[in-house]
């Protein structure tokens, strides 16, 4: 069975946070990273869903295909 692919969500401390983090510090929850079984699937979904996760403070993310690294941190904050 191939790997799924997924994010991994850091705050702005570089701390990853989601499924084993499931509230902040104020109670709210925080979000986390469906799985995906392909790399597209998993791209066009933090296309979509990036400005949410910014707003609830995830800072980076960092896309994994299994518990293989691809690609990240990629900060989450617009180029200005």
């Amino acid at each position: 069975m191939d790997a799924l692919w997924s994010w991994q969500l850091l705050d702005a401390d570089g701390v990853e946070v989601g499924a084993a983090d499931t509230a902040s510090a104020t109670g709210a929850a925080r979000p986390s990273s469906p799985e995906f079984p392909t790399q597209s699937d998993a791209e066009s979904w933090i296309g979509q869903e990036w400005p949410g996760l910014l707003e609830a403070g995830i800072a980076a993310v960092t896309l994994r295909e299994g518990d293989t690294v691809i690609y990240g941190p990629m900060p989450l904050t617009p180029l200005s």
